[in-house]
């Protein structure tokens, strides 16, 4: 079965159980600054779970593409994967246990073909808070049963405390929670002994987990809730690998053409060495998962989203460069990547070339980095004591400073030389020592930002307030990527810098300016606060990503509150009174300035 009819089968039988289909969202999370990037199905429902009314009724399935950044380091065994997707159904105080868990493993066993035998549950075992799971497991018990297996605890059932099946969105008084059943499956060569699933979780794949809502935290601990909630999350990427008869999640239909393509460009089998494994699992799931975030309108950058995505490319170069390749790597698998997942997200044959081209160029700046960074850290490495910590994060720090090397590839060249130290102690020594640098950079920095300002005169600072305008025109016709990476303000003209791989068509500027316009035109107040940064910034306000700003900011905005502000900025200003005083704009020109940057040129009609 490919992974395309294992979740067709999936919606299709939730779908026959009354469920709606939700939209499968973008990566990057839109409303919530907690998140980086979406990390499970359950984010867009937390509303709804809540108590909010969904339009779409009380049971919902969807499939939901998430991103986890904790499983960076563990990409390269067989089972992990960096971006992945959640299939999933929900209750909204509609059923609950003796509905969910009855109809999950009837999917897996009757309609997917897992073996019961194979399966291992977990359930909560109790605490002070919330009693022990004994309804999940009758239910559970009664399920295996009629398959003719008998589900004896500590045998087949595992009840387990909180820090493995409890779930919780957040510590914070008014946070839901409950118990979870986790369903795992026996993934291992040998004969299993009964009772070696807590003592050898590694020989055990989790598939998915069935979480219960039915408390509230509160001031004391947890409360019963009123509304009882299902939520159910399952691996789609490694439900195919056990329905294809895999131990290998990168030989399953989504991943396997990546590897075939990467075994061509070096001539190296798969299972050359163990080393070769690794490295091409990285580059596989690394290529994919940054396809799917330039999708969703991420660039590589130094900053959040961006940050992570450069920080994945370089790891993937870094990878091939092992292996011997030694350019294209991004252009030869992002073809290769759209194919295989093209079936779910057909707009992606469309970008193609775009994020190619995005690729192409992050690849060829990074690898004269490593080219003239690698040769001199390893000089560098070899007049240091690498036994002591407190040495090697100063190194890291230099090569960082005078070369570019960035520390996550200093680090990974840690790794590989099987050092004693420990390197997380590394990372925290370098951001030490990086702390105390900016902190020194950092003084007169309030007096440092002035907006890219010729002078603050009345037609600059009209410019000024409308390049505030602009910006966040340009972020809703353009892209959620578009960030001011420069600017500059005269009395003639404004020009603003911002990523963007490709010239604006006609029709965007029209749009953009046709905005600008109708704001100018709504008579909106100019106002500003003064917050402290994280507060600012958690409230959404732009900000420029190079900028060093002081502990508490302006944060100016247009329109009545900053709440509902149509725009919101961190900027020293100065700015007009109210968008009646500006006049309707024109965009003139725009000209790429390289480095996958645009620069437009606007000004008063």
């Amino acid at each position: 079965m490919t992974t395309k009819e294992l979740l067709e089968k999936y919606l299709s039988f939730y779908k026959e159980r009354g469920h709606k289909q939700i939209p499968n969202v973008s990566l990057v999370p839109e409303g919530d600054s907690t998140l980086l990037f979406v990390n499970s199905g359950m984010f867009p429902l937390v509303p709804y779970l809540t108590g909010e009314s969904h339009p779409l009724g009380s049971r919902l399935v969807n499939v939901q593409r998430a991103l986890r950044l904790e499983d960076v380091e563990e990409i390269g065994d067989a089972v992990h994967t960096l971006a992945f997707h959640m299939i999933g159904n929900w209750s909204l105080n509609d059923y609950f246990k003796q509905e969910q868990l009855p109809w999950v493993y009837e999917f897996l066993i009757d309609v997917l073909g897992l073996d019961p035998a194979k399966m291992f549950p977990t359930v909560f075992v109790g605490d002070e808070f919330a009693p022990k799971d004994t309804e999940s497991i009758e239910l559970i018990k009664g399920i295996f049963a009629k398959r003719g297996i008998d589900a004896k605890e500590d045998e087949k059932i595992f009840a387990c405390g909180r820090d493995k099946n409890w779930w919780q969105r957040g510590d914070a008084v008014g946070e839901l929670g409950g118990p979870d059943s986790e369903i795992h499956y026996y993934i291992g060569d040998e004969p299993r002994g009964e009772k070696n699933l807590i003592d050898n979780e590694d020989q055990f794949l989790e598939l998915g987990n069935s979480v219960f809502m039915q408390y509230k935290k509160t001031e004391n601990g947890w409360e019963p809730l009123a509304q009882k909630n299902v939520d159910f999350g399952g691996g789609m990427e490694r439900m195919a690998m056990i329905e294809q008869g895999k131990q290998d999640i990168f030989e399953t239909d989504t991943f396997w053409p990546i590897i075939e393509k990467i075994v061509e460009i070096t001539g190296l089998n798969y299972r050359h060495s163990p080393e070769t494994t690794r490295a091409m699992r990285i580059i596989a799931d690394h290529m994919r998962a940054s396809t799917l975030l330039a999708m969703d309108g991420v660039m590589p950058s130094n900053k959040d989203q961006g940050y992570l995505l450069r920080r994945i490319l370089r790891r993937m170069i870094r990878s091939g460069r092992k292996l011997g390749i030694t350019e294209n790597i991004s252009v030869a698998l992002v073809g290769v990547v759209i194919n295989t997942i093209s079936w779910l997200y057909p707009e992606l044959v469309t970008k193609q070339a775009q994020i190619e081209q995005i690729f192409a160029g992050e690849e060829e700046k990074f690898r004269k980095t490593l080219e003239n960074g690698s040769r001199e850290v390893e000089r560098v490495l070899q007049k240091v004591d690498i036994n002591s910590v407190e040495a090697l994060a100063t190194a890291a720090f230099t090569a960082y400073q005078s070369l570019g090397y960035p520390l996550e590839i200093f680090l990974e060249d840690l790794r590989d030389k099987k050092l004693s130290v420990n390197i997380k102690d590394v990372e925290a020594t370098f951001n030490n020592i990086q702390k105390e640098h900016q902190e020194k950079s950092r003084a007169g920095a309030e007096q440092k930002f002035k907006g890219g300002l010729a002078d603050q005169s009345e037609e600059v600072v009209k410019y000024h307030t409308t390049t505030h305008l602009l910006q966040r025109a340009l972020k809703t016709v353009v892209g959620d990527h578009v960030r001011q990476l420069g600017s500059n303000i005269t009395g003639e003209r404004l020009r603003f810098d911002f990523p963007n791989s490709t010239k604006m068509t006609e029709e965007q500027i029209a749009q953009v300016e046709n905005i600008v316009n109708e704001k100018i035109s709504e008579k909106l107040p100019v106002k500003f606060v003064v917050l402290p940064q994280a507060e600012a910034k958690a409230k959404g306000a732009l900000f420029i990503p190079t900028e060093t700003y002081p502990e508490d900011v302006k944060v100016y905005f247009v329109g009545d509150t900053i709440e509902n502000a149509y725009s919101k900025e961190l900027c020293g200003g100065p700015h007009v009174e109210n968008t009646s005083q500006l006049r309707p704009i024109k965009i003139y020109k725009q000209e790429n300035i390289g480095d996958g940057k645009l620069r437009i040129y606007a000004k008063f009609n």
